[in-house]
């Protein structure tokens, strides 16, 4: 059985996709609101996951609310946490949660930053937590990042990736600690000189946008960066690539901003995307990005279904 802690954006995204797959989800929420929040998203995201094949139009999720957190955990097996991001909330919540669990019950946290030697401090048994961060919106967005420890146990990271890829997830696994993980770091990396290039006039908001979704992000959403770069290097790869380019980018390595998020950026970021969003409001922005996810993964699928061709056809 499948637990739901926290049913923000990403835990009510987690339960429709751990409903779809067939699976019965217990939701625990401090909100009142939460077992209607959960079934709202549902009806809002199940003809993407039935386009996507992963639900059907006959599909009925087997969503609970659980009245009590005792409730929530005494049949878990699997427990999303999706609780904000505070590391002394997180503590408190194990703290309530541990003396509940079932010894077997492996309790995956969707922390995009914190680093997993703090969330174990408190434990008495640290080994059944372990970091599964996904990408927004998980029920879409196929990237799950794991990380596990020497402090937990063996058999925890291979079931909580087996779940995972039950689900259609893509799973990498960190190989030491860092903070933010693997994803939200390089994310934060591109943001940082999309920032810089607004602040220092070089160009618009809409306009670095476009020079992401009409650029680059169209390579990455098929192959990753050394991948890409070496089909660059032609015949010769990456290590023809790197031989070309070496000195340009290390000057624009050495180039690139440094800014904060003052007052005035953040004004400025904001006033800028104002001309972009053009009025459309959240749930249109939203649909938007769901609906041109949903084209690009059944995209991606066609092709990754086709047979390549013969070399000598």
């Amino acid at each position: 059985m499948i637990t739901i802690i926290g049913t923000g954006l990403i835990g009510c995204s987690w339960a429709a996709l751990m409903a779809a797959s067939g699976r019965r989800v217990v939701i625990h929420d401090n909100r009142p609101e939460a077992g209607r929040a959960v079934a709202e998203f549902w009806d809002s995201v199940k003809p993407a996951l039935v386009e996507l094949g992963l639900a059907t139009e006959t599909t009925q999720p087997d969503f609970h609310v659980a009245p009590s957190l005792e409730a929530a955990l005494a049949e878990a097996d699997f427990v999303f946490e999706n609780i904000p991001e505070r590391l002394d909330a997180k503590r408190a919540l194990y703290a309530a949660m541990e003396p509940h669990l079932r010894p077997h019950a492996i309790v995956a946290t969707s922390s995009s930053g914190l680093e997993l030697s703090d969330l174990q401090a408190g434990w008495k048994n640290p080994g059944r937590l372990i970091i599964g961060h996904p990408f927004n919106p998980p029920h879409l967005v196929p990237l799950v990042e794991l990380y596990a420890n020497d402090r937990t146990d063996p058999d925890v990271l291979p079931r909580a990736r087996a779940l995972y890829e039950s689900c259609g997830k893509v799973t990498i696994t960190l190989k030491r600690e860092v903070m933010g993980h693997v994803a939200n770091r390089l994310q934060a990396a591109l943001w940082r000189e999309a920032i810089h290039l607004v602040d220092a006039g070089v160009a618009s908001v809409k306009d670095v946008n476009a020079a992401i979704w009409a650029g680059p992000g169209l390579r990455w959403a098929i192959m990753g960066p050394h991948m890409l770069l070496n089909l660059g290097g032609g015949e010769g790869g990456l290590r023809a690539y790197c031989e070309q380019f070496t000195q340009s980018y290390t000057e624009w390595w050495d180039d690139l901003g440094k800014p904060q998020l003052t007052p005035e950026t953040i004004d400025r970021l904001v006033e800028g995307l104002a001309e972009e969003i053009d009025g459309r409001d959240y749930a249109t922005l939203r649909r938007q990005r769901d609906d041109q996810l949903v084209a690009v993964l059944k995209a991606l699928g066609e092709t990754r279904k086709t047979p390549a061709a013969p070399e000598h056809a």
